[in-house]
């Protein structure tokens, strides 16, 4: 069993910067975790993911160069940091565990294990 639970989440102007956490127990180690987000009206969409060690990672091309994914093992926390936000950054943000070891993916449908969800809004 995994529990995750985010935080971060807020308003920011357009240009601002914002710092996801997502705090996880139970089964993560060797594990993949992913950022998602999600708007009313529209599929879960995949933002970024990390290997387990932090060697690899992966963004969405929509926020590559702005977002920087990292983990520290020591504390089962992953984290997103987001810079210079756009409104259409605007979305609910959700941290998600692999379902299997040592794999990775950007497609939702690979991940078993969700958090509740942080919302971040974006002022234009």
């Amino acid at each position: 069993q995994v529990q995750l639970v985010e935080s971060g989440g807020g308003l920011v102007q357009a240009g601002g910067s914002l710092r996801l956490s997502c705090a996880a127990s139970g089964r993560t180690f060797s594990y993949t975790m992913g950022w998602f987000r999600q708007t009313p009206g529209k599929e879960r969409e995949f933002v970024a993911f990390i290997t387990w060690s932090g060697s690899s990672t992966t963004y969405a091309g929509s926020v590559k160069g702005r977002f920087t994914i990292s983990r520290d093992n020591t504390k089962n926390t992953v984290y997103l940091q987001m810079n210079s936000l756009k409104p259409e950054d605007t979305a609910v943000y959700y941290c998600a565990v692999h379902s299997k070891a040592w794999a990775t993916s950007s497609n939702r449908n690979d991940y078993d294990y969700w958090g509740q969800g942080t919302q971040v809004t974006v002022s234009s």
